[in-house]
């Protein structure tokens, strides 16, 4: 068996999933029961406190990013309405039964479809998977697999989260997309990757 000596960077030293597009890893930076909005550290791969979160909006759903990817050009081209990538790996949202309760751990997610969301000019996708093996939700296969109110909670918050009273918000989600886009949109960040990062 191998070992890694050390801990990996989570972005760069973990593998995108075993069956990419389709099921993915996901290291979750935030749970539903966080008021803190937390965000790896770039260069150590450690979890920072990015910034409290200013309204009492908890998110939805288990909250992180797939490792070895990388929103920029390729992924820029699937949103139209953006001017660029957002420079920082492939958002993911987990659907579970289960209440996990901790950040920092690697699960499975297999991705159902996205919110194709648009922040201050900037792709900023997020896909939107359930926990693989889930006895609730596993079997979903398709967005609609899953309740819509959901789907409106998840766009709430991504509307919502940065929001500063009197100041107009520059979030705008231009489409909730199926499992056909997603898969476009990881694979589009993977070669975004590739081309920055090499392997």
């Amino acid at each position: 068996m191998l070992v890694d000596r050390f801990r990996p960077h989570p972005w760069h030293g973990l593998e995108v999933g075993p069956k990419p597009p389709d099921v993915l890893n996901a290291f979750i930076e935030i749970t539903p029961f966080d008021f803190m909005k937390y965000e790896v550290d770039k260069v150590s791969g450690y979890l920072r406190v990015d910034r409290p979160q200013r309204s009492s909006a908890q998110h939805p759903t288990l909250y992180g990013f797939v490792p070895r990817t990388y929103c920029n050009e390729r992924v820029r081209r699937l949103a139209p309405a953006a001017k660029r990538g957002d420079g920082d790996p492939l958002d993911i949202c987990v659907i579970t039964e289960r209440p996990i309760a901790r950040s920092e751990v690697i699960l499975r997610g297999r991705v159902i479809g996205g919110l194709q969301m648009i922040d201050h000019d900037e792709a900023d996708d997020k896909l939107i998977s359930v926990l693989e093996n889930d006895y609730i939700w596993g079997k979903a296969r398709r967005i609609g697999d899953v309740p819509p109110v959901l789907i409106e909670r998840l766009q709430h918050y991504f509307l919502t989260y940065k929001l500063v009273p009197g100041q107009k918000s520059q979030a705008k989600i231009t489409k909730v997309y199926g499992r056909d886009h997603a898969r476009h949109v990881v694979r589009a960040a993977m070669a975004d990757y590739e081309e920055a990062f090499g392997t």
